[in-house]
């Protein structure tokens, strides 16, 4: 079992940034990959954001690329985004995920919202 527990959700004008963290316990030695999904007002799935694969690589949606950066220990214990260029459209809930094997696991979310 893997828990994840997300922060630094909040509000910020267009243009702003935030950084988010999620911080990953308990089974964690086998995870292969950790990132962010988000999911927006009235969608109806989560959409990756943006992941850090086990060896470093990484991985962006085209709609944060340059705007987004995401990092972590090699552990993948911990996983940060940092997001600049904020615009309305990022506006939604991010949840942190962390595959394990078969298994995902999610955190509980945190919102972040971008005003114009």
């Amino acid at each position: 079992q893997v828990q994840l527990v997300e922060s630094g959700g909040g509000f910020v004008q267009a243009g702003g940034s935030l950084t988010l963290s999620c911080a990953a316990s308990g089974s964690t030695l086998s995870l292969k990959r950790i990132g962010w999904y988000r999911q927006g007002p009235g969608g109806d799935q989560r959409d990756a954001v943006a992941i850090l694969n086990k060896g470093g690589s990484k991985n962006y949606a085209d709609s944060v690329r340059g705007r987004f950066t995401v990092s972590g220990d090699n552990a993948l214990s911990t996983v940060y985004l940092q997001m600049h260029n904020l615009k309305p459209e990022d506006t939604a809930v991010y949840y942190c995920n962390a595959v394990q094997g078969f298994v995902d696991y999610w955190g509980q979310g945190t919102q972040v919202t971008v005003s114009s």
